[in-house]
């Protein structure tokens, strides 16, 4: 049975060591996740609701547990797992909320004779595939609408993250969510193609790089399914002469270095404009020199390193080489 382990970049142990799914595993889950769906379909939205809402709950009685989880699987400061995990719970409890409008049957122009509406349906089975970055924000941008729609979800975590998607799976159990709505597989990537090659697909959502969204493109390509991409971007950012300076340096500086750099929209070009240069640059380097580099799981510490040795000489070649 082929395993994976998720090497931390706290001390470069291993700290998670898993099976990937077997071929008979990847069918039970897949037919599990297709013989749920029309029966969640068929509950009220209300009902969705309430096993949404409950789940958060369940979510956030581990927080403490997850933090740590966080700090040891990528290498985020402890310090600032709590701010994700806020953010999910907005995230996730806003669009629980405006369900019952964003599912609503829209309504076309009358003409004699006609009722024209669009009706919202489920697809039926949705396949995630969430990244390691942020392990918990990424997965239910997907994940919880889909499941509000009447959709069941299959999640497929980052190998550097398979915690996270054990942990929602808990969240959910422990929320009473009917059995297959909401499963996980720790997958290979030549697995990965194959489920979303899978008849019963009929929808994926993939957070990654570009080269990841060409393969699952590739993948699903003569399929007449459809695919949600958040691919890799380079994100500029401009400090007008008007700007309110200290508030614009706090935002760009944090932009670029949380996370150690490693977001999806982390801030990588900065525009200045030359009335307030120098004041900018002064006040950048002062706050940079405040940045405690240290051990994620040292409280003080609120900039913890790269995720893995191969994203480091990555950063390497990509910016000092001349």
């Amino acid at each position: 049975m082929e395993r994976f382990q998720t090497i931390t970049p706290v001390d470069g142990s291993v700290y998670v060591e898993r099976n990937f799914a077997t071929p008979s595993e990847i069918d039970r889950v897949l037919g599990a996740a297709h013989r749920a769906q029309a029966a969640w379909q068929d509950q009220p939205l209300e009902v969705r609701q309430s096993f949404c809402r409950e789940a958060v709950k369940c979510f956030v009685s581990h927080q403490t547990e997850i933090a740590e989880e966080i700090c040891w699987m990528m290498g985020r400061p402890v310090s600032q797992a709590p701010g994700e995990i806020a953010g999910f719970v907005e995230r996730a409890m806003h669009m629980i909320d405006i369900a019952p409008e964003a599912l609503a049957p829209i309504y076309l122009p009358e003409k004699t004779g006609f009722t024209r509406y669009i009706k919202r349906v489920p697809l039926g089975t949705v396949f995630v595939v969430a990244p390691w970055n942020y392990p918990y924000l990424t997965a239910i941008n997907a994940i919880m609408p889909a499941l509000l729609a009447g959709n069941t979800v299959i999640l497929k975590h980052s190998a550097q993250t398979p915690l996270c998607a054990e942990r929602l799976q808990q969240a959910f159990q422990e929320a009473g969510l009917p059995e297959g709505v909401f499963q996980y597989l720790h997958l290979t990537h030549a697995d990965t193609e194959k489920v979303m090659q899978h008849d019963l697909i009929r929808h994926v959502a993939f957070t990654g790089s570009v080269p990841g969204g060409k393969v699952v493109e590739q993948a699903i390509a003569g399929r007449f399914i459809s695919a949600g991409l958040e691919l890799g971007g380079k994100d500029p950012a401009y400090i007008r002469a008007d700007a309110n300076i200290e508030q614009a340096v706090e935002t760009v500086i944090d932009g670029a270095f949380f996370n150690s750099g490693q977001s999806c929209c982390g801030m990588e070009r900065l525009y200045v404009h030359e009335s307030i240069y120098d004041d900018v640059v002064d006040m950048s380097v002062e706050l940079v020199n405040q940045y405690q580099l240290g051990r994620p799981d040292d409280t003080s510490t609120n900039l913890g390193p790269l995720v893995r040795t191969a994203q480091q000489i990555s950063f390497v070649d990509k910016w000092m080489k001349p």
